[in-house]
This record gives structure tokens, sequence and C-alpha cells, in this order.
């Protein structure tokens, strides 16, 4: 029965998807990292279609000022004036004109009606501006626990009475987002029941935003009906939507008023025009910064009539619902960790670089109102929490399937130099042309075994620490030898060692580096008996066997536990001819000694029965070798 850590161990990692696709499906269900997220989607999502030819701006810019003068000297009569002009020639008016300016309070009435006398030419076409004024206030809610609402309104601004009456009107307000920026607006405010007021405009439940009102008169004008409410943008449950700007700054067509009061503008350039008349001047501090292009200010009547321009065009959106967009959210995040869990690294990269871009493809259609049923609003959909999720992942599957593979193979290829000669492991680290087979495979190998002989008696009469140090000096001796001729190191069983050559990679003339090997091993081991006998009066040496044969070779253990080794009858036959072999002796088989006829002297010992082998084998004992095999390093 599988245990309770074995079974948290084998599902660690789909728990731990589960947990970060919840954690990054909140997060971009509450959006903290809202205005990273705003730049984004501002930048990947929208996209300027070029301004309407119907909408013109005239904008009382500085020249206007500069040939009248103070502005709040002159307003009403110019824009009289204006609206009088424009109406001049009937069959070259405008559809609607939208006065972004607020005519509060009666100011000389001689103007006053002479600016109410003009809105009356258009028969209701012309709309004013009024201002929302919010001021907190303390509040209690449905349990009767008081609060500061931030948001109560306590007044609408609206233009003098005279004025009204011939006029719609809605608010101007600039709804500016938590980034400083404009790109959210709403249809209407619910008007408190304190402020209701017909002389003002005021009797209904709702007051509609200025450029939804203009876009209603824009509507009867062409249409001669009412603007459906299946034309009104859809909202969120705040009451807001975004909408897509249309132009940046200056891009909307736009004239100056003392150019149209000159007379300089034909009427025909008006012709069911939308018409929308605003500031145009920094002195009248009525500049935002937008959305589409921060590094500029808009003017308020540009934001204005990018609005319009997006609820007549329906390019409006609201935010796509929580539970969709953290389920979606959630199985891209979770999908992909599991799928990339025994991916490659290059797989995992180009799959996160694709599921990018498909994501920000899907967002760009779903703002587009796509995957919309039933309106025309698109759907926003964040992407900042999937790409820094996507970025924290190729980050860390980076670092786990190369960094840190690099480090734990540099710590195996230490390790490894403990066994393997090290030369061979610095070439294999540099070409990496080498594979390690988990469990076993069959190969041609060459085993050696060397023993020390008389180590017994002489341990006896010493400390163990001499003991170890004398045994430590064997072993270096042992292990030099084997690995200056690219032996692999396979263990030490007590006072004695066992080498495969040809194992784990394949190694030219194996066979004779065994034997060479085992030369050394004699030849190095006469110096140091020599310096024990002096010291301590007892003779040492060492017994030496190589063979070689098929042999398996691998790791071999349990996953907690295993050894890479070799197991078979050449290994055993290699042990057996060990411990045979005399002091000084290097005992070789029959198969050893004709792969190296020529090479080597060896003298015949015979036919010798072995220790579980039923049949005797011819056994030799080297005597001399080809070339310069003592190993300076001895």
């Amino acid at each position: 029965m599988e245990s309770i850590k074995e079974y948290l161990k084998k599902h660690f990692y789909v728990g731990a998807a589960l947990l970060i696709g919840i954690v990054t499906a909140f997060l971009a269900v509450i959006n903290p990292f809202y205005a990273l997220d705003a730049y984004l989607t501002d930048k990947l999502y929208t996209k300027l279609t070029g301004t309407d030819s119907d909408i013109i701006i005239i904008g009382v810019d500085e020249e206007t000022l500069a040939e009248y003068g103070n502005f709040n000297l002159w307003s009403r009569e110019k824009s009289a004036e204006l609206l009088e002009y424009l109406h001049e020639d009937e069959t070259n008016c405008p559809a609607v004109v939208g006065l972004d300016f607020m005519f509060i309070d009666s100011y000389d009435e001689e103007v006053d009606a002479r600016l109410a006398k003009a809105a009356a030419l258009y028969d209701g076409q012309v709309v004013l501006g009024t201002n929302v004024v919010y001021r907190g206030a303390l509040e209690t809610d449905e349990k009767g626990k008081m609060y500061y609402n931030t948001e109560k309104i306590t007044d609408i601004e609206t233009a003098y009475p005279e004025l009204t009456k011939e006029s719609a009107h809605g608010y101007t307000n600039v709804g500016i987002a938590k980034d400083g920026c404009v790109r959210y607006t709403s249809n209407v405010i619910r008007v408190p029941d304190e402020l209701k007021d017909s002389e003002k405009g005021l009797a209904d439940d709702y007051h509609d935003s200025f450029a939804l009102a203009v876009c209603r008169k824009a509507y009867e004008a062409e249409h001669g009906d009412v603007m459906p409410d299946s034309a009104i943008p859809v909202t969120d449950k705040s009451g807001q939507y975004q909408f897509f700007f249309s132009g940046k700054e200056g891009e909307f067509q736009h004239v100056s008023m003392k150019a149209v009061l000159a007379g300089e503008v034909p009427h025909e350039a008006f012709r069911d025009k939308i018409v929308l008349v605003g500031a145009y001047a920094p002195g009248f501090q009525d500049s935002y910064r937008a959305a589409i292009d921060r590094d500029s200010s808009m003017y308020g009547v540009e934001i204005h009539a990018n609005i319009v321009q997006a609820i007549m065009s329906h390019k409006t959106m609201v935010p796509i619902a929580r539970m969709i967009l953290a389920l979606i959210t959630a199985v891209i995040v979770i999908a992909f960790l599991i799928f990339a869990k025994k991916k490659k690294l290059s797989v995992i990269l180009i799959t996160s670089a694709l599921l990018a871009v498909i994501y920000i493809f899907a967002g760009r259609l779903a703002a587009q109102g796509k995957f919309s049923s039933g309106t025309k609003a698109g759907l926003f959909m964040p992407c900042v929490y999937i790409l820094l999720f996507l970025i924290l992942a190729d980050i860390y599957f980076v670092i786990e399937k190369y960094v840190l593979e690099r480090i734990r193979r540099k710590a195996t290829l230490d390790v490894f130099k403990k066994y393997v000669a090290p030369e061979v492991v610095d070439n294999l680290s540099k070409t990496g042309n080498f594979e390690l087979h988990l469990g076993g495979e069959k190969r041609n190998v060459a085993v050696l075994f060397v023993d020390i002989r008389g180590f017994t008696p002489l341990s006896e009469g010493l400390p163990p620490e001499k003991v170890v140090a004398i045994l430590n000096e064997y072993l270096k001796l042992t292990t030099t030898s084997i690995l200056n001729h690219k032996g692999t190191l396979d263990k030490f069983i007590g006072d004695a060692t066992m080498a495969v050559f040809n194992a784990p990679f394949d190694q030219e003339d194996y066979i004779y580096q065994a034997v060479a090997a085992a030369w050394d091993i004699k030849a190095g081991s006469r110096e140091l008996g020599e310096r024990l006998y002096k010291e301590f009066g007892k003779q040492v040496g060492f017994g030496v066997g190589v063979n070689c044969g098929e042999a398996v070779v691998g790791n071999i253990g349990c996953d907690f536990r295993m050894d890479y080794t070799a197991i078979g009858d050449t290994v055993n036959t290699a042990a057996r001819l060990e411990s045979n072999a005399k002091a000084e002796q290097i005992l070789i088989s029959e198969d050893v000694y004709q792969a190296l006829q020529g090479r080597i002297q060896a003298t015949p010992v015979g036919e010798i029965p072995l220790k579980g082998k039923s049949n005797k084998i011819m056994v030799y004992s080297v005597d001399s070798i080809e070339g310069e095999v003592a190993s300076d390093e001895v």
C-alpha cells in the first residue's frame, strides 16, 4: 500500500500546480497590479481606427482668446453668435451642437436671452454641459452601520433656466482611473431625490453624460426616432464601461472659434455634423492624460469626441465575468504547469510564447466584441497576470532544467572523477558525448581485482590510526594506477580494490589498459613494501587478477541507494584469479592472454580450479608488458 509520504511526493507537483493556478486566478480577479495591467492592455488591446469625419471640434483656442480676451467676459455672447452663425444656412446646419461649457446662473439678461433664443433655433438639438459635484458625507448602510461615502452627489450644476428649457444637457465630468489616465466613463448618474428640479432639467431619475446626450440627439437627427436602449453602451456593475480612443490629441477635425465667427469656415463644413465646442487652450486647465497616449495631454472636448465616436461605433467594453476570468486563468496556468513538467526547456519556452500570443490575440478579439453574446460591447480580460505567470514559469524552468541541471551535472562529474580518470570526465563534460543508462546493459569489459597480501599480520601489532594510514597509501596506489589507465574504480572491499575498464564509456585498448594498470600496481608496491618491511619487519605485497569478457554493468540497487558496478561470470572469474595470486603476482585468464599476445610476456601457470566454477581454466602470470607502462605518478 502506498505510504502517505510516497503519495505526497507523487502528487506534490500537481497540488502545487493547482495552488498556483488558484492564486493566479485570484490575482486576476482582484487585479492588484491595475496600473501595470492597464498599461499593457492599453498597448495590446486598443488600436486607433481613425477619427470620424462627421465629428468636428470648434475650439476656443489661443487664437480665439487673443482676439476676444478673457473668456468669462464674452463666452455667452460669442456662444450665441456661434449658434446663430451655424444656423444661418438652414440647409447646412449641424445635426447637433454640443457646448462643453456650463452657463450657470444668470449673467446678463440681454445676453442670456440671446443665447437661449439661439439655442431654440435648433429645436432641442443643442446639448449643454453640466457638472456633478461629489462631496464626501457620512451615511448609514442597510445594516445601520455608519460609513463615509466619497461618491455622494451633493449638487448638479446646470445652465440657467431659460437656456435649460431650450437645450438638452449632460454631465461633463471626466472619470480618471487609478493610474491617472482616462479610459472609463459612464452613461448616466442617478439623481438624488433632494436634487430633482424640473427647472434645472433634473426631473428624471437619471441624468445622461454629455457624450450620451450628444449621441441621443445625433441619433434622433439621423433616424427621426429616440435612440434605443440597444444602442447605449453596456456597463459593468458599477455603471461604467471602457471606451476605445479613435484618435490622439489633435487628431479630430478641429477649427478655431475665431475663424468660424470671422466667416472663414464655410457653412457646408458643418452640414449634418456633430459639432462639439470646447476649451482648446492650456489656460482652461481642461486637459487630461488619455490612456491611448500618456506622453501628451488631451483636451476635455477631445475626450468627449472620442466617447461619442465610441458610443456610435460600439467601440466599448466591460470586464469579463469574474468567475469566467478565474476559470480561464486557472485552467491555463494548471494545464501549462502539468504539460511542462516533463518537457524539454525549448518546448516549454516555445509553448509559453505561443500561449502568450494566443491569449493576447484572444483578448483583442474579446475586446472587439467577438465573444460577446446579445450585446455589442467587448469584453476586457486582464493580461498581466497570465504574462507574469508565463515569465516566472519560464524563469523557474530555466533554473530547474538548465542552471540546476548544470549544477547537478557538475557535482556528479566532480564525484565521478573519483571513480573515472579526471581527463576522461573533463572531456565528457566539454563534449557532452555520453549517456549513462539507468539499470543494466551488457558490455565487453576487463575487470581487475587487487588485494593486499600479509596485511592482516601487519595490522595486528599496530595502532588503528597507523593501520588506516598504511591502508590509505595502498589504496591511493591502486586508485592512481587504475585512473591513470582510464579505468573506472568500482569499489573498495576492505583492503581489496575492484576496477572495470570499458565501462561506463567505450575505451580503446581497454584489456591492455587493465593489465598495464595491474603492472603499475605491482611496480609501485615494491617500494612501499620495502619501506614497511624495514619499519615493521613484516613483508606485504599485492595479488592481482585480471579477466575480460561480457558482463552486466549499470546502476544496481534501489531508488534510494544504488551503485554503479559490474556483475556476472567475468567479474567472478577476475575475483577468483586475484584470490589465487601470490604477492607481487598478476594472474590473467586465457581470454586476456589471447587478446594481448605479442604485447605482454606471461608464464603459463596451468589449469587451476576456481571456486564456484565446475571446469578448470588456463591461467597465466604476467612477467612484463610492452611500452612504458609504469606511471611517473606512482
